[in-house]
């Protein structure tokens, strides 16, 4: 696994159009790669705080190349672990749904269309996607919610479990895992069409199909309907 990641950062600095860019993009890497729990630019030993800021704020550099190369890297390490394996019963591919809001103060011009309140927290609103396949976690795809009247939360995750990539869907056993911002009927309707598994948090205020609250409940693993589905789903318990 370490050469597939020292040819994965030796690609992605090829992209980097100067070697000015080239240094500072090292510089970021080994801030997370350390894995000291201090990322921030004015940790490096390498470069300046304001150098590494003028790399991501303003240096030209195409970020969808270099999510291109990391997702192809990504899956091609994937599939070559799988076909190693073996023949037998498909291994497990979880999908992670999560809600992250990157907080901010003040007023950000050139994200005025970007921040947003969101339950009482003001910043950029990321759904996110992880891929956990074995021991590894890839962060895979995101989304920006941007506000009332356009897609939800919700809406967002299931656009990003739809595009997930059949190569891996069709050769695992898919799971996606959310919270209860993704518990909704149309996220679980279509993950069902979909044959992927849910595994959901719902709101303990949302009703059962006799009408009562989901949070009469108290015997785990029992089989339940849901006011507004039509098939069963099983209830692991109230947290």
């Amino acid at each position: 696994m370490l050469a597939h990641a020292q040819e994965l950062v030796y690609t992605l600095k090829e992209l980097m159009p100067t070697q000015y860019q080239k240094d500072n993009l090292e510089a970021m890497l080994a801030l997370f790669l350390e894995a000291q729990g201090q990322p921030l630019p004015e940790y490096s030993q390498t470069k300046s705080p304001s150098a590494i800021s003028r790399f991501l704020n303003i240096n030209p550099w195409s970020t969808r190349e270099m999510i291109r190369v990391v997702r192809s890297t990504a899956l091609q390490t994937v599939l070559k672990v799988l076909a190693s394996s073996g023949q037998g019963r498909k291994p497990f591919l979880q999908v992670i749904l999560d809600l992250t809001t990157l907080e901010k103060r003040g007023k950000f011009q050139e994200f005025s269309d970007l921040i947003r309140t969101y339950n009482g927290k003001r910043g950029l609103h990321l759904v996110v996607v992880y891929l956990v396949i074995g021991r590894c976690r890839i962060p895979w795809n995101f989304r920006v919610w941007r506000g009332k009247g356009t897609p939800s939360p919700g809406q967002l995750g299931l656009k990003l479990v739809q595009r997930l990539p059949k190569i891996l869907t069709e050769r695992f056993e898919t799971i996606i895992l959310a919270d209860t911002a993704f518990g909704s009927i149309e996220f679980l309707e279509a993950v069902r069409r979909l044959k992927y598994h849910a595994v959901t948090g719902v709101a303990i205020s949302r009703k059962l199909a006799d009408g009562r609250p989901l949070r009469r409940l108290h015997k785990q693993g029992q089989q339940v309907y849901l006011f507004g589905l039509k098939f069963l789903l099983p209830f692991l318990g109230i947290t």
